[in-house]
């Protein structure tokens, strides 16, 4: 009789088996090596599948070998503990093929490393293995072309979420229960798959969980320990959109296009970051730039110019190790979760790569704070420049980042100034927030619209307006104190309010009884205390000038170019009238000879 050795993989999978119920082996002497049967042991008493597994086919194989003419005897020694442990790095694959050398024996296997090990050692060797084919794939039935993804569990009927981002339905696919044998036939499936398809990778194997990326699928099989019952969980991406498919302004394009190296896209779960991430690296790599990403699991819709990496050795920071020798000039870092992720992120910022993260947050300001504490707070400008938030597939907030010395927004002593991270909304250029150390802890500040000041404090705001209209018509007055005000003009005005040395901030400051600090006023301020838009028309009975209705019942100055006018409310529908044969109206007349020439500016701000 000949005689045969099996290793642990054609016995797990039972392909071994298979041939000898279809007839293919008969009348052979079957070694099977302590050390397999070791190895199963020690995998079943860890309740890891493969191990019962592969008990449960030694004892099936023996059950029906005198059918089929077959001796089977368990030969070798016990492997020690450390030669058990050590299996992964082919300990016990080697005490295998040593058994089936002594007696010249050939080796069945489904390891095609073992396999070639072998035929190197002139052992003779045969490689069964069993290729299933995409349409076999059981999982792919519950997927059709509005499938995002797949939930299955023991005992539960299948769930689909059919849709996109934002607008979807969970739905059922059946009605008929999913049993563990259905859920382990299908592991089963995808696990053969996945080892013998070069576009398909395990990710992460571990106790109870492993996730698989089968060309464009992303898998997640958990089962015990790690999970109260057997659950897979499929996500296939149903669209691949360029950022031609976004509403992008041109001022976001630009910034993305030349400013932008140091991005982190925010959103909830399923909200389509990851869509937006791969869009962005396409967009780099169409551009002429070298992009990289790295991702655990690799599930980017990338074009096939940008190389995926994943952890080398377990770590990020060993994959930018080998990043840096390539020298990209964009990453997409998808998913920086861990304190270590964020870590790596800014070595490769400061570094000069450009780099695009995705974090999971519920606002625009979380990603932010997710920053702070990891990494120390002054660089944060240096390594995110953009915060863009993603909401139902869509962009709808977009944070700008600048680092800048200052007295906090709120403070008036102009000894509490320090270094203080604005946040601005890009779109508007609007200041919303303010990160800085206070006492011992970094605190991040809401920045609140200015409420509309009433009673002594409006008197006196109108009237230090009032004395330095004469200088710029649209100066802006902030009470600071007491006896303290802040006013904001225009750069060109400064020379002419101060005067030679001080002499005529000294006389206003003295006539006013105030202390005054005069500034140049921020390019950015709220556009409501500018020039508003208006449209000119006349009545029977007046001069009509037309705003926004939504600064109804505010009051407006009228100047005719620097010239002061008038000071009037802005009545229903936005209409400011101005009675025809009054001395307002006709000194309007007489010194605008054009509406360009009239300017309308808000007062109650």
């Amino acid at each position: 009789m000949s005689t045969v050795v099996l290793d642990t993989s054609v016995i797990i999978n039972g392909l071994f088996t298979d041939q000898v119920k279809s007839g293919n082996i008969r009348n052979l002497t079957i070694l099977i090596p302590q050390a397999v049967v070791d190895e199963l042991q020690s995998q079943a008493s860890q309740k890891k599948e493969e191990g019962i597994a592969g008990l449960r086919e030694i004892k099936h194989l023996k059950e029906i070998s005198k059918n089929f003419g077959l001796k089977i005897s368990i030969q070798g020694n016990h492997p020690s503990a450390e030669e058990i442990r050590m299996a992964g790095t082919g300990k016990i694959d080697s005490i295998i093929k040593d058994l089936a050398k002594q007696n010249q024996a050939t080796l069945y296997t489904s390891d095609n490393v073992q396999h070639l090990v072998a035929q190197t050692e002139d052992v003779s060797s045969i490689f069964l293995h069993q290729a299933t084919k995409e349409e076999d794939l059981k999982f792919l039935k519950y997927f059709d072309s509005e499938t995002m993804s797949v939930h299955l569990k023991e005992n539960l009927a299948p769930l689909a979420k059919r849709g996109k981002p934002g607008s979807f339905v969970l739905t059922k696919t059946s009605d008929e229960l999913l049993t563990r044998d259905e859920l382990e036939f299908i592991e089963q499936q995808i696990l053969e798959t996945s080892k013998n398809l070069e576009s398909s990778t395990i990710e992460i194997s571990k106790n109870g969980a492993s996730v698989i990326q089968y060309k464009d699928y992303r898998i997640a099989i958990t089962k015990p320990p790690f999970s109260e019952s057997f659950e897979i969980t499929i996500v296939h991406p149903i669209v691949k959109l360029t950022l031609d498919d976004y509403s992008i302004s041109a001022e976001l394009m630009e910034r993305f296009s030349d400013r932008a190296e140091g991005i982190v896209i925010s959103g909830p779960p399923g909200s389509g970051k990851s869509t937006l991430a791969s869009s962005l690296a396409n967009f780099y790599y169409n551009q002429g730039k070298i992009v990289k990403t790295f991702e655990s699991p690799r599930d980017l819709q990338v074009d096939p110019g940008v190389t995926q990496y994943s952890k080398l050795d377990g770590s990020f920071d060993n994959s930018a190790d080998i990043l840096l020798l390539v020298r990209p000039d964009y990453t997409v870092f998808d998913e920086v979760r861990r304190r270590e992720d964020f870590h790596t992120f800014a070595d490769l910022r400061l570094t000069g790569v450009g780099m695009v993260g995705v974090v999971h947050a519920n606002t625009p300001l979380d990603a932010i704070q997710r920053f702070i504490g990891k990494i120390e707070l002054g660089i944060i400008p240096n390594i995110l420049d953009t915060v863009v938030f993603v909401k139902d597939g869509q962009i709808t907030t977009v944070y700008d980042l600048e680092l800048k010395v200052k007295v906090p927004t709120g403070m008036t002593e102009s000894d509490l100034a320090r270094p203080v991270i604005e946040i601005r909304n890009f779109e508007t250029n609007k200041l919303e927030h303010e990160i800085y150390t206070f006492g011992e802890e970094n605190v991040i500040v809401p920045i609140g619209k200015k409420s509309q000041k009433i009673g002594i404090e409006k008197l006196a705001e109108d009237k230090i307006r009032e004395t330095f209209k004469r200088y710029d018509p649209k100066s802006e007055v902030e009470i600071l104190s007491d006896n303290r005000v802040r006013v904001s003009v225009d750069k060109q005005s400064i020379p002419s309010i101060i005067g030679r040395g001080g002499s005529n901030i000294n006389d206003i400051e003295k006539s006013l009884n105030i202390h005054i600090d005069v500034v140049e006023r921020d390019s950015s301020s709220n556009i409501i205390s500018g020039d508003l838009p208006f449209s000119f028309s006349e009545s029977k009975t007046s001069l009509i000038l037309t705003v926004s209705r939504e600064y109804t019942s505010m009051h407006a100055d009228i100047f005719v170019n620097d010239k002061y006018v008038v000071t009037s409310r802005i009545g229903k529908k936005g209409q400011i009238k101005i009675p025809r044969r009054s001395d307002v109206a006709k000194n309007l007349m007489q010194l605008a000879s054009s509406q360009n020439e009239i300017h309308v500016y808000l007062k109650d701000f």
